[in-house]
């Protein structure tokens, strides 16, 4: 886990109470991890490295991803809450597309290869470890 957010305000916030920003093969070295500030907000995670890329920026977009995380239950929930930057986790679940009566509509990334606003994946959580 490279950073978490915690949503309370926003609509998607019932559905969706935090996000992870994670990271995983050289994503997952604290080295290069050491290298990059990163925040979230607003749904959204950035990075920022002091004095250059550890990394191409091809590498770090496609060993990244900001999650934004249904639990399946208030065990999920709460187990996802706890989780800290740092922390190495497992999930189990699926990749969603969630639809609402008045045309909300929110969809999972597919790809490993999208970037901006419709990169992020929607995960429908059923087991944490």
């Amino acid at each position: 886990m490279i950073s978490t957010e915690p949503y309370w305000l926003d609509r998607e916030s019932a559905l969706s109470p935090v996000d992870f920003a994670v990271g995983w093969g050289p994503m997952s070295d604290r080295a290069i991890l050491s290298k990059l500030s990163v925040s979230q907000g607003g749904r959204w995670s950035r990075y920022r490295a002091w004095g250059g890329l550890p990394l191409p920026l091809e590498e770090i977009n496609l060993h990244c991803a900001n999650m934004h995380m249904i639990p399946a239950d208030i065990r999920i929930e709460r187990q996802l809450k706890s989780i800290h930057p740092a922390d190495m986790v497992n999930l189990s679940g699926y990749l969603v597309e969630v639809n609402g009566p008045t045309g909300f509509n929110w969809r999972s990334s597919l790809t490993r290869t999208d970037t901006g606003g419709v990169s992020c994946e929607l995960m429908w959580v059923e087991e944490v470890s």
